[in-house]
């Protein structure tokens, strides 16, 4: 079997070895079975209504918004509350202590002794103490630049300029959005058998999701209180252009670690559509939409703004590569069987040209694909076989732990930082070991060491030792064996990555959860922390469900000029108003 063939195991799923190395984890993409795909669909499919429920905003801007929205099944609110705060104390780092926006979602109806517990803990996010029928907290900032673009222009009747916008992406930029019983909220326990909000992070979505169409609203209000009546409002395609940003640390990267059959399952149902679609036939009549997608794929990259050198590099290297298959994708295509042969023939591209060309090709097959957006929870027990003896987790160990047993953990740099939790917001940290303070506080996120030190360990016993008198003996592994049985035994595993090795990026598990849900646009501001976008592309809230609603939004474009002409001449006398 050549390399490329390799790459694929013989039921056609990906190797572990390759989908979980953490270059290509940090190379992942959107796709249709991303969370806010997923929601949307949802949301069209169900009819879910959305209104404004209670609109009590200044002139300026400030005071608290409510929206009912009503499922099939139950009633939530999400409450917003706009707060003015210097611009020194606008941070979108976890310290931070005052925000543009806080808000929260409800599960129920919100009465006014709700609301007056409600105003007093959301704004306080972190320090306050809310009630458990509260199912997300968040808060967000304001892209102020944007943000005063926009309302500037359509109170004078304009339309922002794009190239302001195509800058940032969005209006209001999330700092954290709180779920699963943090700070007194309902714990995802309680969500376990809601049929709309089952699902990992649907909940958070949703609100976010929400937030965005409270952003647009509040730019639209605001415009209409400095202008009167010569404010317009958004051009419809800037509004499907802005999503709601977010910023990101090192928070989310331990949730990955500490939850990994949530991942396994994650990556295993990504990877099984991937299969359906990679076994179909390279038939002449998806060149077209195929073709449609790399391009859209190239002008995306090429709108992407990031500061960060390294992620331009890959960016400008993918719009190279998928030139360079765009144009010659006739004579790809032509010469295999199916997409498999295509994807074995993309191996010496780049990992982000890869995995942009993977979520092109799960795109052109939402009857194959779709339904695997059921098949994201899972049990999340791990524990071990009974009657297995020390062999038995010794081929286990050989078959799917390679990367951890042949690391040399008496070397410095496979043990160069520590992860922590800070004291004052409870958020992971990383520190330098023995130069920095925290290491009597370590968290156990070092699970290739573990692993190692397991191996090690039974390596030294008879291999038909009872693994329960292995553990009896030696308790401090029972953990770690009932991670490695359990994980062992799961398609796709354990991510292969020491996340203490002095050039870990903790970014690839960044980039990797945030594809799940759905991100785009991917700015690393440092190895530690990234800003993305989320709905940018995504229907607006009364198109879904109708004649205008697009599930094909991956990769989002800013429209272009004569777009956003045609858009205002083809309106009815006084339409564009507010």
């Amino acid at each position: 079997m050549d390399a490329h063939r390799s790459t694929y195991t013989e039921t056609s799923l990906r190797n572990a070895e390759v989908v979980m190395a953490p270059e290509r984890l940090g190379a992942m993409h959107q796709n249709r079975i991303s969370f806010v795909r997923s929601l949307i669909r949802k949301m069209a499919r169900q009819q879910w209504q959305v209104s404004r429920h209670d609109w009590q905003l200044c002139p300026q801007g400030f005071g608290h918004v409510i929206y009912r929205l009503n499922t099939p099944h139950h009633v939530y609110h999400l409450v917003v509350f706009c707060d003015q705060i210097a611009d020194e104390e606008r941070n979108d780092r976890v310290i931070a202590e005052k925000w543009d926006v806080t808000f929260a979602l409800v599960y129920g109806d919100v009465d006014v002794s709700l609301l007056e517990q409600l105003r007093a803990n959301v704004p306080l996010q972190e320090a306050g103490r809310n009630p458990n029928n509260v199912l997300v907290l968040a808060r967000a900032n304001k892209s102020v630049r944007v943000f005063e673009h926009i309302v500037s222009a359509l109170a004078k009747g304009l339309q922002p300029q794009g190239e302001e916008l195509a800058q940032v992406g969005y209006i209001l930029r999330t700092t954290a959005v709180y779920g699963n019983g943090k700070f007194g909220i309902a714990d995802f326990k309680l969500l376990e058998n809601n049929p709309d909000f089952s699902l990992s992070f649907s909940a958070q979505m949703c609100a976010v999701y929400l937030l965005r169409e409270f952003s647009l609203d509040w730019v639209h209000y605001l415009a209409r209180q400095q202008g009167g009546e010569n404010a317009v409002e958004l051009d419809r395609g800037l509004q499907r252009y802005l999503g709601v940003g977010n910023a990101t640390g090192l928070g989310m990267a331990p949730y990955l670690i500490n939850h990994p059959c949530i991942v396994d399952q994650w990556m295993t149902a990504r990877e099984s559509a991937l299969a359906q679609v990679l076994a179909k036939p390279c038939d002449s009549e998806m060149h077209g939409p195929l073709s449609q997608l790399l391009n859209k794929a190239i002008k995306h990259l090429e709108q992407v703004v990031t500061i960060n050198p390294h992620q331009d590099t890959l960016n400008q290297q993918a719009i190279a590569e998928l030139t360079l298959i765009h144009k010659d994708l006739a004579n790809i295509t032509s010469q295999q069987p199916n997409w498999q042969g295509v994807m074995e023939g993309l191996t010496t591209y780049s990992l982000e040209t890869q995995e942009i060309v993977i979520s092109c090709l799960i795109e052109l097959y939402p009857e194959l694909v779709n339904g695997f957006e059921e098949q994201m929870n899972t049990d999340e027990t791990l524990s071990v076989a009974t009657g297995k003896s020390v062999g038995d987790l010794l081929n286990v160990l050989n078959d799917k732990y390679r990367w951890a047993i042949d690391a040399d953990y008496s070397l410095a740099e496979n043990n160069y930082w520590f992860w922590y939790r800070s004291q004052d917001k409870e958020e992971p940290r990383l520190g330098v070991r023995g130069e920095e303070s925290g290491e009597d506080r370590e968290l156990p996120l070092d699970i290739g060491r573990q692993v190692n030190r397991l191996f090690n360990a039974v390596s030294q016993q008879p291999s038909e030792m009872s693994l329960a008198q292995f553990l009896l003996q030696h308790p401090q592994y029972r953990s770690v064996a009932r991670r490695v049985w359990t994980l062992g035994h799961r398609q796709m595993g354990d991510i292969q990555m020491n996340v203490l090795r002095q050039d870990a990026l903790p970014m690839h598990l960044l980039r990797c959860k945030l594809s799940f849900f759905g991100a785009t646009k991917f700015d690393p501001r440092s190895d530690r922390w990234v800003r993305v976008t989320f709905f940018q592309g995504a229907p607006l809230l009364d198109e879904i469900g109708s004649d205008q609603h697009n599930d094909n939004w991956i990769f989002p474009l800013m429209p272009t000029e004569s777009e956003i002409q045609n858009r205002k001449s083809n309106k009815v006398q006084g339409g564009n108003a507010l």
